[in-house]
């Protein structure tokens, strides 16, 4: 059966939200609701927050609330779940930040298309511009070549909140790492996916519109980066590679120049990654390895 015989995929989405931008969560919503093609299943889950009644036109809106802020990935983690285990109810299941807009109305098709086209094609990442300059930041273009975002390639990591994952892949390698909470949760999938097989596309035309934030916003930011790299590595690395991993994320950290405050706070959570518990360790095979390196971003940094 070729791509174009397929029975098109069954495509649901999760949206967490803090339950701060109702105006936000809306038009998200109504966007979704705009895609074309069979009508896409969203449920959204109120991370530690209540949800007001949630009623758009033509989409089918399942609701969580969740009694504390449990974090992005275990939050991430319930939405799958309510789609039955590993989100089976469905093909495909689209991420979206609850303040990101779709502003095509063919994103679904795109990637019920690309999916079909390409069996071993596990996750997509989406191009993430602001939706008043249309400005890609560099830091969610997910390579290290990332000058052009218009450019659209094979990846080894995607953005959380603005993505598409073949549910199949959570069937076969879990879903994200709970104990995360924030920061690099991504990466930790991406690599067990690449581990047992699975492909990463970054597409450009597939775009989430968000507007321009500096992570650092975000009061754990420095601890739960430095915290949740440490425990990356620890999980996924060969153990040859963890020492070289961190110290080359330890070089480029101190290059910024960070503040002495953020500075403290990465220290903080380095130490706190090597002394805590980091979940299960799988390292992956050493032809994954090399599979990282010729796509353009061996896992060394």
């Amino acid at each position: 059966m070729n791509a174009s015989s397929a029975p098109s995929a069954k495509v649901g989405a999760v949206v967490l939200t803090m339950g701060n931008r109702p105006a936000e969560l809306r038009a998200l919503l109504e966007s979704v609701a705009k895609q074309d093609g069979d009508p896409i299943e969203v449920v959204v889950v109120g991370n530690g927050s209540p949800l007001p009644p949630i009623a758009v036109p033509g989409l089918a809106v399942r609701t969580v609330e969740l009694s504390e802020n449990v974090g992005i990935p275990a939050g991430r983690n319930v939405g799958i779940e309510a789609f039955g285990p590993a989100g089976r109810e469905v093909d495909v299941m689209l991420f979206l930040d609850d303040d990101g807009l779709l502003p095509g109305q063919d994103t679904a098709e795109l990637c019920r298309q690309a999916f079909a086209a390409d069996p071993k094609l596990g996750i997509i990442s989406f191009r993430i511009a602001d939706p008043d300059t249309g400005v890609t930041q560099r830091r969610h273009v997910p390579r290290l070549r990332a000058s052009d975002p218009m450019r659209s390639s094979r990846v080894t990591t995607f953005l959380g909140g603005a993505n598409a994952v073949r549910t199949r892949v959570f069937a076969e390698v879990g879903g994200l790492p709970d104990e995360f909470f924030y920061a690099h949760e991504e990466t930790d999938l991406a690599w067990r996916a690449l581990d047992a097989g699975w492909m990463i596309d970054y597409r450009a035309d597939m775009v989430l519109h968000h507007p321009t934030t500096a992570p650092s916003r975000h009061a754990v930011y420095h601890r739960m980066v430095a915290r949740n790299r440490v425990w990356l590595a620890r999980r996924n690395l060969p153990a040859p590679l963890v020492p070289v991993y961190l110290g080359v994320w330890l070089l480029l950290t101190l290059a910024r120049r960070p503040s002495l405050p953020a500075l403290r706070a990465w220290f903080g959570g380095f130490k706190e990654g090597w002394t805590t518990p980091c979940g299960p360790r799988r390292p992956m095979k050493w032809r994954t390895v090399w599979r990282l390196t010729r796509l353009g971003r061996p896992p060394v940094i």
